[in-house]
């Protein structure tokens, strides 16, 4: 039986369109869930849009329509970007689907029947676009703490989750579990964070005040808070409470993917919320950085959010993954720059990768008739066996990167051999064996970089899909790339000789500027 592998990202919040934030974290996910279908497990890849809360209804009222119906001109947008970007999820969310609204309600069911839910009358300060309520001595110069907007004085009865009296475990569990939330830094952030006492979690909302939400089952006077909304999706997504035989074969999760903005909810809350229930905690929590325009984090609040489709249209779909994936470690910062894209697009896609695939089968067609020549053990073996050598330790480097989730180390690790083979051919100066008529030694040194390439289009398949599909097929291998499989990149001499190659137009021609 395949090992399961379950991948989630955050659900999207569709009060405004999608910018390259959100599909930085689709981008990795999908590359993920590429990489462990390519070693033959069985993967589902979750994705989805956080469709509640006061956000959203303020930012219907002020379209001059209802809630669903803005949520789902919305939620089009985001899908069609998925789908533009190549995204393979295995199952899209909404929490407005009644699926949902179900397993949510069977939450607080069971959270207030077992007396971790309480209503008290609270009396504080409360910040919209961060749905969250602080008290006065949180407040920085009168305003939210996070996000720094102005906050509402508010008065109201609603339910809390009792978050102190789990407050003991949660440290303990981090601390003997220090692979649940990554990178280490985001980690220590927490365990910072939990010195403190923990208040305990407004889960609700009056009616009184906000309608669009999920009705609480115990009180007609409330709706769910929409962060317990949104992080039940992870568990109602594959049958909480529904199908126990679907729940129990994909649950726990094995890695959360999220923004380093919404670390607190995902590894303070529902971590509560999951022991309290009594489920296995996520696997994995792992929080990237912000993409910044100049020092500013990019977001929909400071208007400075970047279109993926003016991007897109641009540079293409494979050159925008490409980038996103390679130019930082995932984890950190970066900042976006057209002209970072226009180097990398240059410098590695045009220049090394694009420029090795054109070359050598420039060389099989002048060379070899446009057929793949067969190799001779002849002559210069160091410069074949250090190539060969390099090409098969491809996979290791590539297991060890993705198990710390740094794509651009595995991007960077397939270069390096794509960059090796590039210099072989220098040194080993085709042009010159065909002038004097070495045919032998001549076909072998055309053989080493075509096998380099079959091996990089399987290992580029997770990062920039599209790119390596067409690799493949100007290679001319008769069989379905999708049959592919992470193993054959330890095989040295799978291209058989005498196949036709089909060269075409360069595969990542250089931007000009």
């Amino acid at each position: 039986m395949s090992k399961k592998f379950f991948i989630t990202t955050p659900l999207y919040y569709v009060n405004a369109e999608p910018h390259i934030g959100h599909s930085y974290t689709e981008i990795a996910a999908d590359s993920l869930a590429r990489y462990h279908r390519l070693k033959g497990e069985a993967v589902w890849l979750l994705t989805g849009t956080d469709e509640h809360g006061q956000k959203i209804a303020r930012a219907a009222e002020a379209q001059g329509v209802a809630p669903r119906a803005f949520v789902d001109q919305v939620v089009q947008r985001f899908t069609a970007l998925w789908q533009t970007l190549g995204i393979q999820h295995d199952d899209f969310i909404r929490t407005t689907e009644p699926r949902h609204a179900a397993a949510v309600q069977r939450v607080l069911t069971q959270l207030h029947g077992q007396g971790d839910l309480y209503e008290a009358e609270y009396h504080g300060w409360y910040c919209t676009p961060c749905e969250t309520f602080w008290t006065q001595t949180q407040l920085v110069a009168g305003a939210c703490p996070d996000c720094r907007r102005p906050v509402e004085e508010l008065k109201e009865r609603n339910y809390f989750l009792r978050m102190s009296k789990y407050q003991s475990w949660l440290i303990e569990y981090i601390t003997a579990h220090p692979a649940f939330i990554q990178p280490e830094i985001r980690r220590n952030e927490i365990l910072s964070f939990l010195k403190e006492p923990l208040n305990d979690l407004c889960v609700t909302r009056p009616t009184s005040r906000l309608t669009w939400g999920i009705p609480v089952p115990f009180s007609a006077d409330h709706v769910t808070y929409v962060w317990v909304d949104a992080l039940v999706n992870y568990i109602s997504a594959v049958g909480y409470g529904a199908n126990t035989a679907r729940f129990a074969a994909h649950w726990p999760a094995d890695v959360h993917l999220i923004g380093k903005d919404i670390l607190r909810p995902h590894t303070v809350y529902w971590p509560i919320m999951l022991h309290a229930l009594g489920l296995e905690l996520p696997r994995a929590v792992f929080a990237h950085g912000w993409w910044k325009i100049g020092p500013f984090k990019m977001s929909k609040s400071r208007g400075n959010a970047v279109d993926p489709a003016t991007v897109i249209g641009q540079y293409g779909i494979d050159a925008y993954r490409y980038f996103l994936l390679r130019e930082i470690s995932f984890g950190l910062d970066g900042t976006y720059a057209e002209g970072a894209i226009v180097t990398r697009v240059n410098a590695e896609l045009a220049n090394d990768i694009g420029n090795l695939l054109h070359r050598t089968l420039t060389m099989v067609e002048k060379h070899s008739g446009g057929r793949v020549p067969q190799p001779a053990a002849i002559g210069c073996a160091e410069a074949d066996a250090s190539l060969q050598q390099l090409a098969k330790a491809l996979a290791d480097q590539l297991e060890a990167a993705m198990q710390r989730l740094d794509f651009s180390a595995a991007l960077g690790a397939v270069l390096a051999v794509v960059n090796r083979a590039n210099k072989y051919i220098e040194d080993q100066v085709p042009w010159t064996l065909a002038k004097a008529g070495q045919v032998q030694r001549l076909g072998t040194v055309i053989y080493h970089p075509v096998e380099v390439l079959r091996i990089a289009a399987i290992a580029l398949s997770p990062f920039i899909p599209h790119a390596a599909a067409q690799m493949w097929t100007q290679l001319g291998m008769s069989r379905p790339f999708a049959e592919a499989r992470f193993d054959e990149l330890r095989q040295w001499g799978a291209t058989p000789p005498g196949q036709r190659v089909c060269k075409g137009a360069p595969l990542f021609p250089r931007v000009e500027t």
